[in-house]
């Protein structure tokens, strides 16, 4: 019979005609047959099977041999024995190699048909070694795939005992990494994936039956991706294997690989470079997960120089793999990431910034759902970006008209993008008695390291960058080749806002700022060290701007001779009065006000004027038997709400009245500003033309309820303003020398605040000379804080000319000036007599802790708050200003009450507390309940911002690509931070590495850094306000 089956299928005879022959030798197999003839069936189907030339003779041979083995199994079980199956798989069969598919084929039918017998076991034992030896020998794919597909139709072929089977999992994952594909179309690539799935595919079911080989697979993994030979690259296809990894596992095995000492960092840089190329495998699922979980662990422990050399290396090829839909969800989420994580620098982002405008047309041009949708995903990385890193618009134009149709992500939203994927906000993995180097804190905010009692400087500081306008004003001058005290606070604004730093060390900036008198390394009056401050920069503007004029007009003249001009100009500018925008100074444009000082005689009737300017007004406390004198000539209402007191105040004083203040005079000391006690008096007599029992009668009603409101022993800012502006008797030893009646005459001293400053510094006097002990003691009263403070500016001529005469194009007035004055005096008072209320926002406040000014410790509360205020208050302003105080006296809940509830309760994390190094969120009303909980701890500086109708600083249309809104930097600036933020990172992974090594035989525990409200901020020195924050007490001593 086999002998007409070979001659049969050999021939020419029609095919036809050969199947219908075929198929009765087939049927002929349940006839009996002896052992030799069942013999020579089996080898010609085996030979037609291996060596068949043709497909129909293949066919032939598997029919014949399934058929003759089922009918004469005991025959076939002796044809079909352990040195037929090992010659196969070690020499092949005559041309044939062993390493062919085909082998395998024949021994996966020839199991099928003896699985019932007894031999098939010893059959099984001997797969399970060749198939160890296969693998090892690392199979092409075809071949292996064919082997997984055998192993698993028979799983009792797979090695046993855990040593073998752990052995083969190994070499499995070295056998998937020589994968190459054997062709580019479409078809074989189908082919070639299809094959490393049935690989990954066993591996899996291994995984699932055997858990203890699936680590020691994934560190034969590492150990492949990682290797260092240039002469090998592991095959894309390992990228198979992770989406069988199951996903609990992400924690422990990325903890273990990130933090174990004995993977170097080259050999980490290989593998996180080789798993960013596994992106390009298509069907892949979670590859993208595992890439990012690394990432987050490496920023965790702060290898730093991994994630930068990463970055730079592999971004591009990650952007130019969302041209590829299947593997574009992955790519977009890894490209996310690296680009939002990388914030010390725009030079990866500026990598793929070329290609951005060609891809966004690509997907455009497709239409199709899925295009649009991770074209917004994005466009919103995009503005993240750009955001971030301003000051390139030659950059950034194409790519916002490429994206000017799309949704724009807020300002709120970009902020917290960014804040959640800073390598320096990851958590950290490192067991929990290691202090964390972390980076800014949640709050975005850079703390200013304390260099030896220099709390006093750093609280002003954060004052001053929190004054919003003014920080723009600032980083948006053009200082390049200066070496000015202006360009040094540009310089240390920049920083803190752009480092990745948790705390910035100011060290040059104090050096150049500290005042003469200071002492270095001892504490200081934070107020006396703003006067300086504001006062040389200043000067040095007016200066500066005297030396260019005079360079321009003498450019003939030598170096010195120009120097002595532009300081003689300095002087006699200096002294002349400022009347237009252009010839005030930034200080002057912000913090600049003026007051008019008139001192009528009480006899005559005379009257002399003086008009100085300011930059802070200094409030005295005044006693309580003071308050009471205050009625003739002040009408306050206030209302306790919510625990903290909003006020609005309506003085009523002589067209004439004003006062003089020396603030501006530095030289003197802190004591300058003292009130050394003196309390001044107040006429309550009947001959002052503006007071009378009627007047007085209804303003002490009113006194009485603004008492029962705030309480008598709490005095408010505006009671202190009040008390600074109130009319003076000068009488006795005191008397004012009128010219007019040439001689010593009693007199009436008041002072008005005629031009208001867009940012009012209060400085409440809290320190009095003490001559028995020679120092100067502290006030510890506590002063309620209003949030909205509305200042009355009594104009000679319209709010309108006032603005055109001395105020620039950044502090405008609103014209509702006008009605509201007009809609707030008294029946019967002149128009020119009653003042306009300014409104303002209170931004920060410096408090000091402490009994005594030589001693003790200084933070500061702030939040943003531009023209608008912090959410708006703008319009809000307006509407309040129009309400008559008569009216807010009948009221329920006052306008003001209205914005500060909402205010409160829109904007939780507005307020931010800076306490040197530390930067935690805080409240308003912790703000306002400090001193009750802490007495040593006093509000003393107050800076409010006033509420235009043209709200915030004027930009132009890049302020979209401000960071916070402020200016892009000069390149300067800019590489000087991105230098500084690249040695922080260097710094962090350093030190964690250092701790890493120390952990196992080092014992620490662990103190949170955060601002408890239950426990004072902290002190400088043993007279500070209590300390606490997690420092010891010998901690607090000099910090």
């Amino acid at each position: 019979m086999d002998k007409i089956l070979e001659g049969l299928v050999s021939s020419s005879h029609p095919l036809q005609l050969k199947r219908v022959i075929v198929r009765r030798v087939v049927e002929s197999a349940e006839t009996p047959l002896s052992q030799a003839q069942c013999r020579a069936m089996f080898a010609l189907s085996t030979r037609l099977v291996l060596q068949g030339p043709d497909p129909f003779q293949r066919q032939v041979g598997r029919q014949v041999l399934e058929a003759y083995g089922r009918y004469h199994r005991a025959e076939f079980e002796a044809f079909f024995n352990r040195g037929l199956v090992l010659g196969l798989l070690q020499r092949g069969y005559g041309q044939l190699s062993g390493r062919d598919p085909a082998i395998l084929d024949y021994i996966q039918a020839g199991l099928r048909l003896i699985m019932s017998c007894p031999s098939v076991l010893e059959l099984f034992e001997l797969l399970q070694v060749e198939a160890l030896r296969l693998v090892c020998e690392r199979p092409a794919p075809p071949l292996c795939a064919r082997l997984c597909q055998l192993l698993g139709d028979f799983p009792q072929c797979l090695p046993r005992g855990r040593k073998l089977s752990l052995a083969f999992c190994q070499q499995l994952v070295r056998s998937i990494a020589h994968f190459q594909s054997q062709g580019s179309r479409e078809a074989e690539l189908r082919l070639y994936v299809s094959q490393v799935t049935q690989v990954s595919g066993l591996l899996r079911s291994v995984w699932k039956a055997e858990p203890d080989t699936l680590l020691p697979s994934l560190q034969e993994l590492f150990a492949v991706i990682s290797a260092a030979d240039t002469s090998f690259e592991p095959s894309v296809a390992l990228a198979s294997l992770v989406q069988h990894i199951p996903l609990q596992m992400i924690t422990v095995l990325i903890r273990s690989l990130t933090t174990d000492p004995n993977v170097k960092d080259a050999s980490m840089t290989q593998a996180l470079c080789r798993m960013i190329d596994w992106l390009s495998w298509p069907l892949a699922q979670h590859v993208e997960t595992w890439v990012i979980a690394l990432l987050k662990g490496l920023a965790a422990v702060q290898k730093f120089t991994i994630l930068i050399d990463v970055t730079l290396l592999k971004i591009e090829l990650v952007f130019n793999r969302l041209w590829f839909p299947l593997v574009r969800p992955g790519a977009l989420a890894v490209l996310s990431h690296m680009l939002l994580s990388f914030q010390h620098s725009p030079e990866a982002f500026h990598l793929i910034v070329p290609h951005v405008v060609s891809l966004v047309h690509s997907f455009k041009r497709d239409g199709l759902p899925s295009s649009t949708a991770f074209l917004m995903q994005l466009t919103e990385l995009i503005h993240c970006m750009m955001y971030h890193y301003s000051g390139f618009p030659e950059l950034y134009e194409p790519i916002l008209e490429a994206i000017k149709e799309l949704p724009k992500p807020n300002e709120e939203k970009i902020k917290l993008i960014l804040s959640q994927s800073a390598w320096t906000s990851q958590s950290s993995s490192l067991p929990s008695c290691l202090s964390r180097l972390s980076g800014k804190s949640e709050t975005g905010k850079t703390g200013l390291i304390n260099l030896g009692n220099t709390c006093y400087m750093n609280s002003v500081i954060q004052a001053l960058f929190m004054a919003t306008d003014f920080r723009r004003h600032v980083l948006s001058l053009n200082l390049n080749g200066c070496n000015s005290l202006m360009r040094k606070l540009q310089h240390l604004f920049a920083f803190l806002a752009h480092t990745q730093r948790e705390a910035y060390a100011p060290r040059i900036f104090f050096e150049a700022s500290r005042p003469p008198w200071f002492t270095p390394r001892s504490q200081q009056d934070c107020s006396e060290y703003l006067r300086f401050l504001l006062d040389r920069l200043h000067e040095e503007e007016r200066t500066l701007r005297a030396l260019s004029s005079a360079k321009t007009a003498e450019s003939i003249m030598n170096e010195e001779s120009q120097t002595q001009e532009a300081v003689h100009k300095a002087q006699l500018s200096a002294e002349a009065p400022c009347t237009g925008s252009e010839e005030r100074t930034l200080i002057e444009k912000m913090f600049g006000g003026k007051l008019k000082t008139s001192i009528c005689c009480l006899n005559c009737k005379s009257t002399s004027q003086k008009e100085e300017a300011f930059t802070d007004l200094s409030l005295a406390f005044c006693p309580p038997a003071s308050l009471e004198n205050l009625g003739p000539k002040c009408m306050e209402h206030s209302e306790v709400k919510d625990d903290y007191v909003v006020q609005s105040n309506t003085l009523v004083s002589n067209a004439a009245e004003e006062t003089t203040l020396n603030n501006l005079e530095v030289n003197g000391g802190c004591d300058t500003i003292m009130n050394e006690g003196t309390i001044k008096n107040f006429s309550t007599e009947p001959n002052s033309e503006n007071t009378t029992n009627s007047e007085l009668n209804k303003v002490q009603d009113n006194r009485d309820i603004s008492q029962r409101l705030v309480g008598k022993n709490t005095p408010s800012v505006t009671d202190l303003l009040n008390y600074f502006l109130a009319p003076e008797i000068l009488s006795g030893d005191n008397k004012y020398y009128c010219e007019k009646c040439a001689s010593l005459q009693n007199a009436e001293k008041t002072m008005q605040i005629i031009e208001e400053p867009e940012y009012l510094i209060l400085t409440l006097l809290r320190f009095s000379y003490d001559p028995k002990c020679h120092i100067r003691r502290k006030i510890l009263d506590n002063v309620s804080l209003p949030l909205v403070l509305e200042l009355p500016v009594k104009r000679a001529t319209s709010p309108l000319a006032v603005v055109s005469g001395g105020w620039s194009v950044d502090v405008e007035i609103s014209d509702i000036g006008e009605n509201l004055a007009k809609k707030l005096k008294p029946s019967g008072a002149d128009e020119v007599t009653c003042p306009q209320l300014v409104p303002y926002m209170l931004s920060s406040v410096v408090v000091h802790s402490g009994v005594s000014s030589e001693s003790g410790h200084y933070y500061s509360y702030a939040r943003n708050v531009t023209g608008s205020g912090p959410s708006g208050l703008c319009h809000q302003s307006k509407a309040l200003s129009l309400v008559s105080p008569q009216n807010n006296l009948l009221a329920e809940e006052s306008p003001c009450t209205v914005v500060e509830n909402e205010l409160d309760t829109e904007m939780p994390k507005e307020w931010f507390l800076f306490n040197d190094s530390r930067v935690t969120f805080t409240s308003f009303q912790s703000v306002q309940k400090i001193t009750s909980r802490f007495p040593k701890d006093t509000a003393y500086v107050l800076f409010y911002k006033k509420q235009n109708n043209t709200c915030g600083f004027s930009t132009n249309s890049a302020n979209r690509l401000w960071v916070n809104g402020d200016p892009p930097l000069q390149k300067d600036l800019m590489d000087a931070i991105t230098k500084d933020n690249k040695l922080y990172l260097q710094e962090q992974e350093l030190s964690a590495r250092t701790q890493a090594l120390q952990a196992a035989s080092a014992s620490c525990s662990f103190r949170p850094n955060g601002f408890d409200d239950n426990d004072p901020p902290g002190s400088c020195g043993p007279a500070g306000g209590g300390g606490g924050g997690g420092f010891s007490t010998v901690g607090r001593l000099v910090f």
